[in-house]
């Protein structure tokens, strides 16, 4: 397998992106729907998707799947982040569909502790380059092995509406500045 076509952080429009904990292709489809209906909302309105309207949507499908029969339900976590008219957001959408804003969560394994470190990091006017460092703290508590750039993802959302992914030299460029 080619590792490098394998991204867990994705754009699910040009101000949203996603990750995931869980299964690949169950990630693959709400990738697919999600980005699909934020090309509907642009080709309609001619504007990007607010957030919060993207998230609802995605687990809209989510949740329909724990009910309808002949499927079975997603095994899968999302967490969204986007900024849109509303500013910067967070969301968490569980495979039941239920979803929850954050200002900092985590998701998949050891998200328990994950969680509680990013309690005690966070506050209010953080930087960007803040959060990006605990973020790496955060991945560093429950982390097996080393991490590298070519194990890790970031992704970042500022205020020109662009979300997009880190590279591997500037992701360790951050690794450089934790350690």
């Amino acid at each position: 397998v080619d590792e490098t076509t394998l991204t867990k952080v994705e754009n699910l429009s040009e101000n949203i992106g996603v990750v995931y904990a869980g299964m690949v292709p169950d990630y693959r489809v709400l990738l697919r729907k999600g980005r699909k209906s934020a090309q509907q909302y642009y080709t309609y309105y001619r504007e990007l998707i607010p957030v919060s309207q993207l998230v609802r949507e995605e687990a809209a499908i989510m949740q329909e799947f724990t009910q309808s029969g002949g499927v079975r339900p997603f095994g899968i976590s999302l967490m969204i982040a986007g900024y849109d008219d509303s500013g910067p957001q967070l969301f968490q959408v569980d495979p039941s569909g239920s979803y929850f804003g954050w200002k900092a969560s985590a998701i998949g394994k050891n998200h328990v502790n994950a969680k509680s470190f990013l309690e005690k990091r966070y506050n209010e006017d953080i930087e960007l380059e803040d959060a990006i460092h605990t973020a790496i703290l955060t991945l560093k508590e429950g982390f097996e092995g080393a991490i590298t750039a070519e194990n890790i993802e970031i992704g970042i959302v500022g205020e020109d509406r662009k979300f997009r992914t880190l590279t591997p030299s500037q992701v360790q460029d951050y690794l450089g500045e934790v350690e």
